[in-house]
């Protein structure tokens, strides 16, 4: 530019502190994926659209949730067979030699599947026959933080993108007004949240997920005060020609080209996403099949009613972090609780989805970074007793877009310590979410470092046997 300082600021009609805030406003909205509104093909016909996220941070029992184990009752309190022991991964904190421990909680079969589910999960449970349960997930990282970047990202170091990331990368979103890429987090006790689940590792900065707020909504993106929607039109038209200027000598600038865009993004949020995030026009009896009526539930049940808000919306790729799963100790009282927290709001978000035809096009995904030995974890006796991390062998589940539903696949041993069906790694996961949106893995490439990169690392399988085609 051949402006003087002066002259610039002048002819813009703005300020140091708007400028400022318009350059906090790019650097926010160009980190959450400004340029995902640029759609991209995929290379084959998806199954799906939209992915929401149901991560439950901590470690959810899988013997006391999807994957029940009756010779836990008989056992309770005997130490773990030498013949199964001799099965357990050296990892730490299997506690192999530490007495067994029954589930505190029944089952019972569902749907005309038949399914098993916890008692703890009734709503949930009503919807079985829509649920691909994957009892035989495993890897080998026995600790919170490393364990969550391995589920959500494919690397347990933190410095590679997330899965939401390479989503948006790959196929860019339909949401004009907002970020392709959300992430909301509820009950933030136990494990601190790792930034890299929602990160864009070493893809531009614009591929990491936005974290909204439960009550400021999207950082931002509210116009300043004195400020009119015309003022901040004016405003943009010019920043945009100006850059647009300096564009035109440029080769190639594909973050300048980002950059241009994120305002435009930013200006639409700050005119739209106020009244997507607001749920005060949902009916009452739509907040109620979310729990969003009961306070145990309602921060997560607003939470899922607002993810279907954001596939209505386009949104690509919508990751919803609910923590507190970590029981070491006094763990029926602690998944009483977070089952009484999330429940409710997980079965509404399903009959929601379906009700209005949307579950066919969203691909829903539930679980944790591993689950919970099938012993207890020190001295304890009673409804104090808890239970250790897991990764040897837990459960996941998905249902959706093009899922196969009333299904389990895979299968741990008696006690629920390691699959001795079907063994399957988050690696395999990913693959499989990739291939329900269309995405190849082994084409989804980004060049970092001289080496073609890939969502999955090295590669996972596909669990072809997940989809009903």
């Amino acid at each position: 530019m051949n402006l003087a300082r002066r002259e610039f600021f002048e002819t813009a009609g703005i300020g140091l502190g708007s400028l400022a805030l318009n350059a906090m406003l790019g650097d926010e909205v160009s980190a959450s994926g400004s340029a995902s509104s640029f759609l991209q093909q995929p290379h084959f016909p998806p199954t799906v659209k939209s992915v929401i996220f149901l991560f439950m941070s901590g470690g959810p029992g899988h013997m006391d949730t999807f994957d029940p184990k009756p010779l836990l009752s008989k056992m309770d309190g005997e130490y773990v067979p030498d013949s199964i022991a001799a099965t357990v991964p050296n990892i730490p904190r299997a506690g192999v030699g530490s007495k067994l421990m029954a589930s505190p909680f029944g089952f019972k079969k569902y749907g005309e599947s038949g399914i098993e589910v916890s008692e703890l999960l009734p709503h949930t449970a009503k919807h079985v026959d829509d649920l691909c349960v994957i009892r035989s997930l495993n890897h080998r990282i026995p600790v919170h933080g490393p364990g969550e970047n391995f589920t959500l990202t494919g690397s347990s170091l933190g410095e590679r993108p997330s899965l939401g990331g390479w989503v948006t990368y790959g196929l860019g979103s339909e949401a004009r007004d907002l970020p392709g890429f959300i992430v909301l987090s509820s009950n933030s006790s136990g494990p601190a949240p790792q930034r890299p689940g929602w990160g864009s590792g070493f893809l531009p900065a614009r591929f990491q997920g936005t974290q909204i707020d439960n009550q400021r909504g999207v950082p931002y993106s509210e116009l300043p005060d004195l400020y009119s929607v015309d003022d901040r039109r004016d405003q943009l038209d010019f920043i945009r020609s100006m850059n647009q200027q300096h564009l035109r000598r440029q080769d190639l600038n594909t973050e300048l080209e980002a950059r241009i865009e994120s305002y435009e993004l930013g200006f639409r949020m700050q005119l739209n996403a106020p009244e997507i995030l607001d749920l005060s026009g949902e009916t009452e009896a739509t907040q109620r099949m979310y729990g969003i009526d009961q306070k145990a539930s309602k921060q997560f049940g607003s939470h899922c009613l607002l993810a279907r808000r954001l596939v209505e919306q386009g949104v690509r790729f919508i990751q919803l972090r609910n923590g507190g799963w970590d029981a070491h100790g006094a763990l029926k009282g602690n998944h009483i609780n977070r089952c009484r927290a999330t429940d409710m709001p997980v079965a509404g978000l399903l009959q929601d989805l379906k009700q209005r035809d949307l579950l066919d096009q969203t691909l829903v995904v539930w679980g944790g970074e591993f689950g919970r030995t099938p012993t207890t974890e020190g001295n304890r006796t009673g409804d104090s007793r808890g239970r250790d991390h897991s990764p040897a062998g837990y459960t996941m589940w998905m249902a959706g877009g093009g899922i196969k539903g009333g299904q389990v696949i895979g299968a741990t041993d008696e006690l629920g310590y390691v699959p001795i069906e079907r063994p399957l790694s988050p690696h395999d996961l990913h693959a499989t979410m990739l291939h329900g949106l269309g995405l190849d893995q082994h084409k989804l490439i980004y060049r970092h470092n001289n080496r073609d990169e890939i969502a999955t690392v090295l590669g996972g399988e596909v669990i072809r046997e997940a989809f009903a085609t």
